[in-house]
């Protein structure tokens, strides 16, 4: 085929003066330096959404922080297959097959679109999915009024992991960062225009999320279509859906979809049963989540950038190099999270009381508990490392099924049910049958810390054991 190339190296590789090939661990932070940033830009985007409700009300906050991981877990449910989009596209790329790495990204915009619908139906089903878990009345309202708008654009999400998948699959992840910083940068006016000039309160925060993410795509795809990429990857060529191609990418993506909504679904279980302890509870929870993100969001940055070059790697057809590079980003992961952890948790009493306004009744109270739970929420930042990284590399190497059984088992067979059970008090829970120890917040954020924690073991001996190996995708 015209254009395509046939050359294959190593990715992040150098010769030592033995002659042997290292890990080039500055090769290695020069690719996931932009997606480290990109995902803090996309943790600063959840702090300014969290700041902007919070000049709302605490109620507005605990009606975020009640719908959040439910919102997330849809889009990701949905929408996993376009982020499976970067594993094609390393492994085509790393293989010296261009114009399949161009047809990858266009087979993920297609499912993309075929997917709208079902976040439409999601959209209108707001009142109906929050109706079981007996929020108050005055936080359901709010988070109805914030689910629906961002429901509605969650196809945007989709088709710019698809686009982004195709820019790191290929090594450019300064591109993926110039969109990222202009979604972020547009974000932050169109929140002060939609909620408070024209009066959208909390909708406007979902709708900014949207319009932002709109042009992003827009952006993504003009770049995508410029003359260097069209010269070089014949990206105008290849816009027809091809079904075999979608069934391959649907194979890919399910899984890391699944994976990723069971835990976030789980997640948004624990943080509704903080939100039905009352609005400081639940307020405080989003807070850390939220300053977790700090951590949690650069860390997948430097994931992705594992699932490039392990897949690359493999596509070269030198799958010992990619269990070399992928144990390098696991550990550069690591360490990035385990410093953070601690210093967030240090600095808890001079940066959690921005996130809540002074005039509300709830102020101190809400500080004081969110200032104990960030220490808790920092001691699993390590094992929370080993589960990002493992996961990525498993991804880059196609290897996604086992992610989502792990994830499903772990999520909702341990975590939901022990953080029930040390959350609420007899009398408090969903289930009668569990035991209930009543500690409230604390008890939620202990069973977090166990999950993860197990979690990160579990992924990171899957990733050692060398299963991965024997996938051909």
């Amino acid at each position: 085929m015209v254009g395509e190339t046939t050359q294959r190296v190593r990715p992040a590789c150098r010769t030592g003066p033995d002659g042997r090939d290292r890990v080039d661990y500055r090769a290695v932070i020069l690719l996931a330096a932009p997606l480290f940033a990109n995902s803090g830009v996309q943790a600063a985007l959840n702090l300014t959404d969290t700041w902007f409700v919070g000049r709302l009300s605490t109620d507005a906050t605990a009606a975020m922080g009640a719908i959040h991981w439910l919102i997330l877990g849809a889009i990701f449910l949905l929408g996993g297959v376009g982020m499976g989009v970067q594993t094609l596209v390393a492994q085509h790329h790393g293989a010296g097959r261009p114009h399949e790495a161009a047809r990858s990204l266009w087979t993920g915009l297609w499912v993309a679109l075929a997917i709208a619908p079902l976040f439409l139906l999601l959209a209108v089903s707001g009142t109906w999915m929050l109706r079981p878990f007996a929020l108050a009345p005055e936080i359901e309202s709010l988070a109805v009024e914030y689910w629906w708008p961002r429901l509605l654009g969650a196809p945007l999400a989709v088709g710019l992991w698809a686009v982004s998948g195709f820019f790191n699959g290929v090594g450019r992840t300064r591109v993926t960062l110039g969109l990222m910083v202009m979604v972020a940068l547009l974000n932050a006016p169109l929140n002060e225009l939609l909620m408070f000039r024209l009066g959208w309160g909390i909708a406007g925060a979902a709708w900014a999320t949207n319009i932002a993410l709109a042009c992003g795509i827009v952006l993504a795809l003009l770049l995508f279509l410029s003359k260097r990429v069209r010269d070089e990857y014949g990206s105008h060529r290849y816009w027809r859906p091809e079904p075999r191609r979608l069934g391959v990418l649907l194979a890919l993506g399910l899984p890391i979809g699944v994976a990723i909504s069971v835990d976030v679904l789980g997640a948004a279980l624990f943080q509704i049963m903080q939100v039905q302890l009352g609005p400081v509870d639940g307020a405080a929870t989003q807070i850390v989540m939220m300053l977790t993100s700090i951590a949690f969001m650069p860390a997948v940055g430097i994931g992705i950038a594992g699932t490039t070059l392990v897949g690359q790697s493999i596509g070269a057809g030198d799958r010992e190099w990619a269990a070399r590079v992928g144990n390098a980003t696991i550990r550069l992961s690591v360490v990035y999270m385990g410093i953070v952890g601690v210093l967030i948790a240090a600095s808890g009493p001079w940066v959690i009381p921005l996130f809540v306004a002074k005039s509300d009744p709830n102020f101190a109270a809400t500080v004081a508990l969110a200032t104990s739970l960030v220490w808790i929420a920092a001691l699993y930042q390590a094992f929370d490392a080993l589960h990002l990284g493992s996961s990525f590399c498993l991804r880059g190497a196609g290897d996604t099924r086992f992610a989502a059984i792990a994830l499903l088992v772990l999520s909702w067979g341990l975590f939901v049910p022990l953080a029930h059970t040390l959350t609420f008090a007899p009398g408090q829970g969903w289930i009668d049958g569990l035991p209930q120890y009543g500690l409230g917040a604390t008890g939620g954020w202990i069973a977090i810390t166990a999950y993860i924690s197990l979690l990160g073991i579990t992924l990171l001996l899957r990733w050692r054991s060398g299963a991965w190996r024997r996938i051909h995708l």
